[in-house]
């Protein structure tokens, strides 16, 4: 990076700062420097925010209950790098350094060797300092919409081919949503007659193995469900194109947004009514391998599809707390259910206990070929090495 900063403007009734019970969401564009079209599409969606709110009732109610925050370029160095548009390969894909942005993230699968580059760890500390819930990262080179994990190992299922997350429901909903209400993303015709993508989305790993995703890593590390959207066949199109590529996905870009209000989310205090940050908040049956914990604010935002959960929120050294929640489809409402969990017995503020950065589907890997045990021993054996570690 040549000393340049990286932009990111941030939209919303409180953009300044964090407000309790409201969604952080972002969008990411330009990773690779010659993939042009999410950059463009970035810088429109912020005239559209801006300029319908206040007129459209339903883009003011989203910016009301919403912080929206859009990075259009991670990569400027390799998009002014690319000299000449083309719709295949350039050497603007990577960074200063010629590095893949990418393929720079730590990785939960395997160690990744890859130096971290500047912007990488712009974009780490971003995700450190923000409660997001919700993310998309724009791409070209293909039509179709991505999702977690892009790696994998057998306990992911990645022998069969595919690597399934514990969200795996909650994903293949946020890619349907982006690529159904695109103009054609959802045909899955692909580019070319070698690729096809039922419905318009694809499990990362399905189409092909990366280690250092940006994805993986905001859901592992970040508590954020991140898609990759790939959104042109030609990866830097002529400038003439770009309307018909606004047309294209303008109502995909909103309603995506929407969809950070999916599920549950509350508080957890102790008795006295103050917030118990690092608590851990999840739902039965889908435990994350880095557990998911309350923010400093003792928030938590879980995106979980329509139906029956039982919540299960834990101070580290008190009986834990189960709420069975019935969950409606609350998207288009702009708020999550809302599940507070105050514990009595606690008025002590629990020890924070980052997760580490080392390949944690590895060592599961590791322990369930040596002993076969159950998940549920498993994920109490991560959230000791979590909690200990």
């Amino acid at each position: 990076l040549k000393g340049r900063n990286l932009w990111v403007l941030v939209l919303g009734r409180f953009p300044t700062h964090h407000k309790i019970g409201i969604p952080e969401f972002k969008y990411v564009g330009n990773m690779h420097g010659d993939e042009t079209v999410g950059r463009e599409m970035l810088l429109h969606l912020i005239d559209f925010l801006v300029t319908s709110y206040g007129r459209d009732p339903v883009i003011t109610r989203l910016l009301n209950n919403t912080r929206i925050h859009i990075m259009p370029t991670m990569n400027p160095d390799g998009f002014e790098a690319t000299k000449v548009p083309d719709c295949y390969y350039s050497r603007g894909r990577y960074n200063k350094n010629g590095e893949d942005l990418n393929r720079n993230f730590p990785d939960a699968f395997e160690n990744n060797n890859a130096s971290i580059q500047p912007e990488t760890q712009a974009v780490m500390n971003w995700i450190k300092n923000e409660t997001f819930v919700l993310s998309a990262n724009l791409h070209g080179g293909a039509l179709v919409a991505s999702y977690t994990f892009d790696n994998g190992n057998s306990v992911t299922g990645s022998l069969n081919g595919y690597s399934r997350s514990p969200d795996d429901d909650v994903f293949i909903h946020l890619a349907k949503t982006y690529s159904f209400n695109h103009a054609s993303m959802y045909k899955g015709t692909g580019c070319d007659n070698r690729q096809t993508f039922p419905e318009g989305i694809t499990n990362g790993y399905s189409w092909y193995q990366l280690e250092g995703g940006m994805q993986d890593y905001n859901y592992v590390w970040g508590q954020c469900f991140e898609i990759t959207l790939e959104l042109s066949c030609c990866k830097y199109p002529p400038a003439d194109q770009l309307e018909e590529f606004w047309n294209d996905n303008k109502v995909a870009l909103i309603e995506y947004i929407k969809q950070v209000h999916l599920g549950v989310k509350g508080q957890v205090t102790d008795k006295n009514g103050n917030p118990i940050p690092d608590a851990i908040v999840e739902a039965k049956g889908r435990p994350h391998v880095c557990p998911y914990r309350t923010n400093e604010h003792g928030e938590y935002f879980l995106l979980l599809l329509p139906g029956t959960y039982v919540i299960n929120a834990t101070v580290p050294g008190f009986k834990s707390m189960l709420k069975t929640v019935e969950i409606t489809n609350n998207a288009g409402n702009f708020s999550a259910l809302k599940q507070d969990f105050s514990f009595s017995e606690v008025s002590i503020r629990s020890r924070a206990a980052s997760c580490p950065k080392t390949p944690l589907y590895q060592e599961l890997e590791r322990a369930s070929a040596a002993v076969k045990p159950t998940l549920h021993l498993l994920v109490l054996m991560t959230v000791v090495l979590v909690i200990f570690k």
